[in-house]
């Protein structure tokens, strides 16, 4: 004797699954989920995911950033870029997957900002002395060297 689910009734409740009834889902190879279903039709890992909101699509988001991915050269702008990234995660415009490797990205580019900017401070510019020197051949008219009050 095998029990079997419940019908749904007038009141719109879903059947209960019995212990034999297996979760509806199927692989990609059609293969069926061999774990026992819940009142969904589904197992627990499959119910799981069908209440996980979607995440949205990974679009061409350049247009929102306001500074030029290629000007990413200092802390200030680094930092403009990271709160925009945080907007748009926060809208839910972008996946929190893609946020955390342009977060990544940012760090690697703001290590190598500060490093660069050490090797700057430890190698100050040079000033080089090379002003031309004057004109020997033009011979300068004769002046007193100092003004003539005499007169």
């Amino acid at each position: 004797m095998n029990p079997q689910a419940s019908t749904p009734s007038s009141t719109g409740t879903t059947p209960v699954a019995t212990r034999d009834e297996k979760c509806r889902h199927f692989t990609a190879r059609g293969r069926q989920c061999r774990l026992p279903a819940l009142r969904s039709g589904l197992c627990f890992r499959h119910a799981a995911l069908e209440l996980q909101p979607t995440q949205p699509v990974d679009v061409d988001l350049s247009a929102d950033f306001l500074i030029k991915l290629d000007d990413l050269q200092s802390a200030d702008q680094i930092n403009q870029f990271l709160a925009k990234l945080l907007l748009l995660v926060v809208q839910n415009r972008i996946s929190v997957r893609r946020a955390a490797v342009l977060a990544y990205i940012t760090n690697q580019l703001l290590r190598t900002v500060s490093i660069k900017n050490k090797e700057d401070k430890d190698n100050p510019p040079q000033i080089i002395f090379d002003m031309p020197g004057p004109d020997r051949e033009r011979v300068p008219s004769p002046e007193p060297p100092y003004a003539d009050v005499r007169t």
